[in-house]
């Protein structure tokens, strides 16, 4: 028996979609997700998407930059090698700044870019819902909700009468 992935329904319109979110997660459905060809304002809050967590990885990865740097400077400036530069003493921290903004800016950058490889399971060079036969249309007119098959509510026959009855077209379940 092929095992599911999850069921997927297209949407003719932005608003229809948006109505069709706010239905299903009234309902009770928790993971579910919508794909469309252009960002729909309000969607990530009909779907009951909370913030994403990126912003905390790369103020993370920021602070780590700026507590490296001043460490890496004090351990190469007041104890390994002093060094005195223009009479001022070995470890002068506002000497330090320039490096300390440039291992910051890296290190967020790094946290940003593997960070949100890591929040999309990125690199997946295919996914289930790939499957579907009329899903290449969401990069050009169309819109789809997906339903996945480790939603606590899923039932492959019921979910799939639920999405048609709210006007939901092509609904297919996508297999693993």
């Amino acid at each position: 028996m092929p095992n599911h992935w999850g069921i997927v329904a297209e949407f003719d319109s932005a608003a229809a979609i948006y109505t069709a979110a706010e239905k299903v997660t009234s309902q009770g459905y928790v993971r579910v997700d919508a794909h469309t060809p252009f960002p729909v304002h309000g969607l990530d809050k009909a779907l009951r998407q909370g913030p994403s967590p990126l912003g905390w990885i790369v103020v993370c990865c920021g602070i780590t930059g700026i507590t490296l740097a001043q460490l890496m400077m004090w351990w190469m400036n007041a104890s390994d090698y002093e060094y005195w530069v223009s009479g001022k003493e070995p470890y002068a921290w506002p000497s330090t700044i320039p490096i300390t903004f440039e291992c910051m800016v890296l290190l967020s950058g790094f946290g940003a870019v593997f960070g949100m490889f890591g929040l999309n399971k990125l690199p997946r060079l295919h996914h289930p819902i790939f499957n579907h036969k009329t899903f290449w249309r969401v990069s050009d007119d169309r819109f789809f909700l997906s339903i996945e098959a480790t939603d606590p509510k899923f039932d492959s026959a019921q979910t799939a009468r639920f999405l048609e009855s709210i006007g939901g077209k092509f609904v297919e379940i996508v297999e693993d």
